[in-house]
This record gives C-alpha cells, sequence and structure tokens, in this order.
C-alpha cells in the first residue's frame, strides 16, 4: 500500500486512532477541568450535558489504540505495560472516577453530594490530562528498556522529570482551551460569557505551559531537540501547530466558533504529529540501547497477522467513524435541559 511496509501501515494506524481518542476525548476532558469555575447549578449541569452524549462514546478510541497496539506490536505493548504499569493504573482509576462522577453527580439533590462529585469530575479529568502528558514526555525522552525489550526504570517517581511534568501541565491546559471552545458551541447567554472568559484565561496558561516545556526541554534535553531538527516533519508539525494557536483566538474574536475548535483539534493533531516523527522508526525509544530502542520492525507481530489485522481495521473504523458522525448530528446545536438531562 502506497509503497509502505505493513508495520509502518500500522504505526499510522495506531497514530490516527490516538489523534482521534486526543482530540474527541480532549474536549470532554478540558469541559472537566473547567467545570469548577462555572459558578450556578444550572451552569455546571449545562455543561456537563454538553458532553453528556458523547464522552463515553469517545473513549472507544483508547480501547481501539490498545487493541492495535497489543495485536499489532506485542512486544511493545508487554514494555509499555512494564514501564507504566502504575500510571496506567493510575490513569484506569482517573477514567473510572469521571464516569461515575459524571453518573452519579444528579441522583440525589445534597449540596454536598453535588459538590463531591464536581470535585472528583475536576480531578479526574486533571489527572487524566496530566498522565497522558507525563507519558508523552517519557517517551520523548526515551525509557530506560535495555536492547531485550525489559524495563530497569525505577517507575512512576523516575518518570516526573521536569520535561514530561511540564508537558503534563501543557497538555491540560491545551484540553481546557479545546474544552471551551466546544462549551462555545453548546451554550448561550451569561454562561457563553463565561466560557468566552475562560478560553482567554487557557489559552494564556497554554501559551505559558508550552514556552516553558521548550525552554525545560533545550535546558535540560538538548539532544532530544537535535533529534526534532533533523526530523523532515519537525518544520512542517510544528508550523502547524504554531499557526493554529494564534488563529484560534482571531477566530473566537470574529465568533466563528467552530472554526476555532477545528483549528485547535488541528494544533492537537499537528502536536502528536511532532511525538511520532521524532520517534519514528522507533516505537519505544530506549536511553540503555545503543541502538536506539524498539523499532517498529523489531515490535510487529507476523506479516500474515498484520495483514488480517488491517483488513479488520479498513472494514471496522469506517463504521465506527459513521457511528460518530450520526451520534454527533443528533446531538449538534446548544443544550436544553430537559427531564432527562444529568
Amino acid at each position: 500500500m502506497m509503497g509502505l511496509e505493513l508495520h509502518t501501515i500500522w504505526f499510522l494506524v495506531i497514530g490516527f486512532t490516538v489523534t482521534l481518542y486526543a482530540v474527541l476525548d480532549g474536549f470532554d476532558l478540558g469541559a472537566g477541568l473547567l467545570h469548577p469555575f462555572f459558578r450556578k447549578e444550572q451552569s455546571r449541569r449545562i455543561a456537563l450535558n454538553a458532553v453528556g452524549p458523547v464522552w463515553d462514546g469517545n473513549e472507544v478510541w483508547l480501547v481501539i489504540t490498545g487493541g492495535a497496539l497489543f495485536a499489532g506490536f506485542p512486544e511493545a505493548y508487554a514494555t509499555a505495560f512494564s514501564a507504566f504499569y502504575v500510571p496506567f493504573f493510575l490513569l484506569l482509576a482517573a477514567l473510572i472516577g469521571r464516569a461515575i462522577s459524571i453518573e452519579f453527580r444528579s441522583k440525589e439533590p445534597m449540596v454536598w453530594w453535588r459538590k463531591f462529585w464536581d470535585f472528583s469530575y475536576f480531578l479526574s479529568s486533571l489527572v487524566i490530562s496530566v498522565l497522558l502528558g507525563v507519558a508523552l514526555g517519557n517517551l520523548m525522552l526515551g525509557l530506560p528498556v535495555d536492547a531485550e525489550g525489559v524495563y530497569r526504570g525505577a517507575g512512576l517517581v523516575e518518570m516526573l522529570k521536569p520535561f514530561p511534568l511540564t508537558v503534563g501541565l501543557a497538555v491540560a491546559a491545551l484540553y481546557a482551551v479545546h474544552g471551551s471552545l466546544y462549551l462555545l458551541l453548546k451554550t448561550e447567554d451569561k454562561l457563553f460569557d463565561r466560557v468566552k472568559f475562560l478560553n482567554r484565561i487557557a489559552l494564556f496558561f497554554f501559551y505559558g505551559a508550552m514556552a516553558l516545556s521548550t525552554v525545560v526541554l533545550f535546558a535540560w534535553n538538548p539532544e532530544v531537540l537535535g533529534r526534532l531538527w533533523e526530523r523532515p516533519g519537525f518544520v512542517a508539525f510544528a508550523g502547524a501547530a504554531f499557526l493554529a494557536s494564534m488563529v484560534i483566538p482571531l477566530l473566537v474574536r470574529r465568533r466563528r466558533y467552530g472554526w476555532a475548535f477545528f483549528a485547535s483539534a488541528g494544533m492537537i493533531a499537528a502536536l502528536l504529529g511532532l511525538v511520532f516523527a521524532q520517534q519514528f522508526p522507533f516505537l519505544i525509544p530506549s536511553t540503555l540501547d545503543p541502538d536506539g530502542g524498539m523499532t517498529l520492525e523489531e515490535a510487529a507481530s507476523s506479516e500474515r497477522t498484520l495483514r488480517l489485522l488491517l483488513t479488520i481495521t479498513a472494514i471496522g473504523v469506517p463504521l465506527v467513524v459513521g457511528y460518530f458522525a450520526f451520534v454527533y448530528r443528533v446531538f449538534r446545536g446548544r443544550v436544553k435541559l430537559d427531564e432527562m438531562s444529568y
């Protein structure tokens, strides 16, 4: 296909599913991060119902990504779970926490009950966002994996280095921007004005977090920055992300909120493109392996397996995309509360 080897095509498939998860669940997480800043009960209910019909479906792309990695690159899957064992369980706990927060919040009318689940919703969204950023930051730096693919690190504490932490903060700020743009499409009146104000604050924090992560990368890990410059796609991805970040406030000022949301989605895709480009052809870059880490070819399943998986993917993914298109069309427009609302 297009002259690409099967393991490279499967790498692109995983990149596609990761990007869709980041874009779609990103605005859910962003709405959760903004949730405590809505003062009125009605405002919080409207913001919650803006993501209510779609948040659980958006997580499907995370499941697909995990399944694709397990089936297409089983050795990399095993190494990744060894390295991120504790973070993955924290991520799972946070995903469960977000789900029960959304579902349980409106089950009882007591103020303390709803405040508790509001805080749980915010905290879960924050933990998920930061953990995803920390994982990306560590993949950019490389993991302490030996030539046999065995993880030799000290676990979670070792991963909390300055650069991954700043990436985690940047991802949280980016999701807050993305979520605010989605809520601009779903709210009106005073809540709309509040969301617009929060969008400006989130953009300010995102610019600051990105600048901080770049400085930290340059100061502590200049070899990674040098590796990025060597990649042919770096200028294109970096330029696209920078352009999108500058265009978003202009589009919001001109009330082109839908275009601003798509610009934010494009920025997320471009930033992930940077990560994938600097890794290729390594699926798991290593700081211990003199060869650089586990390559796509080394970690891939057999050619027969990859062909079968690609056929299944070619059939299944368009069906899932079609379902999502239908759901988003049905639930388009501003949120109106009724007896079926959260």
